[in-house]
């Protein structure tokens, strides 16, 4: 279906998406999806996966698993830079551009649900927060902080958890700081692709138990095949603590142990449960937080069975 004038339902062009979480056989099915599309390029969608330092760590495909299928914003930021939601949907858009303007179908890949909404729907345009408005919010204890925000924006703080200490302190300062609550600004979203695009989406939601196997396993291939000398690595550039790449899944883990505060095995341990973790608030968002029209599938996928579901898929999510 590949041409110099690519285009699907609507005469929009065509761009996959398939998402759901860590370990849930995203990037096997994209790989296979892409070599049966004919022309295509894989994107990356996940936030650790941009990280040149986090080959082993983020599960990044190996040239092997790429099997010769172009990939795109894998492993191209240095760890010493925060990579956020805004640059990496600045750059899918015109990876995408790019892939439609000579005739191959991007296949949008990973899990993180930020990034993919702020890419298909725009970012809210909220300005700059005043330096003393932010540290005099992020100051306050969190209750005296939500206590602020229900008289600032009722709305939002009948929203949040008390006890979130991240959104709260953001909501408020953006009140105080615009003078317009953080839903006003979303509501002026802007820079999203999903009125240009004939989007097709796919989520994976396996059985529970099928993926918290496959996050444990997947952690000691990680321990095995070079996790800990890839965080030592890191740890010898002596970077920002606070940065992105410093506190993924494993790096604090494999730290401590480097460090002799942890066994390797109680390293082990702790990231296998981060990641089990983490892996249950992405089943959790993308459960409930993209359309409801948008197609889940909830069964398992295993090397012989992705060739089959990857047919159906080409004809499913590529030709309408």
């Amino acid at each position: 279906m590949a041409s110099p004038s690519v285009s699907s339902r609507a005469g929009l062009p065509p761009v996959a998406l398939i998402a759901g979480p860590t370990a849930s056989g995203k990037s096997a099915l994209a790989v296979a999806l892409a070599q049966l599309a004919g022309d295509a390029v894989v994107v990356n969608a996940d936030a650790s996966q941009v990280y040149a330092d986090l080959a082993i760590l983020s599960a990044r495909p190996s040239a092997d698993e790429m099997a010769g299928v172009p990939h795109a914003l894998f492993g191209h930021i240095d760890g010493a830079q925060a990579h956020n939601a805004a640059r990496w949907s600045d750059e899918a858009r015109g990876v995408i551009s790019h892939a439609h303007a000579v005739g191959k179908v991007p296949i949008l890949v990973g899990g993180t649900g930020l990034y993919l909404r702020t890419l298909l729907h725009g970012i809210a345009p909220v300005p700059d927060i005043d330096p003393q408005v932010r540290e005099a919010v992020r100051a306050l204890p969190v209750a005296d902080a939500h206590a602020a925000l229900a008289k600032a924006d009722p709305a939002a703080a009948a929203r949040l958890s008390p006890a979130d200490t991240t959104r709260v302190a953001r909501a408020l300062e953006v009140v105080r700081s615009t003078g317009r609550t953080l839903a006003e600004w979303q509501q002026a979203r802007e820079g999203g692709i999903a009125d240009g695009i004939a989007l097709a989406p796919l989520i994976l939601l396996p059985p529970r138990d099928w993926l918290r196997e496959r996050c444990d396993a997947r952690l000691v291939g990680m321990f095995d095949g070079g996790a800990v000398e890839e965080v030592e690595a890191l740890l010898a550039r002596h970077l920002d603590p606070d940065l992105p790449v410093m506190r993924a899944i494993g790096v604090p883990q494999i730290a401590a142990c480097l460090r002799g505060e942890l066994s390797r095995a109680a390293a082990l341990d702790q990231a296998q449960a981060a990641t089990r973790q983490y892996a249950k608030r992405q089943y959790t968002w993308f459960r409930h937080q993209p359309p409801a029209d948008w197609p889940r599938h909830e069964e398992s996928l295993n090397n012989d069975s992705i060739k089959d579901f990857a047919i159906k898929l080409r004809d499913k999510l590529l030709t309408g």
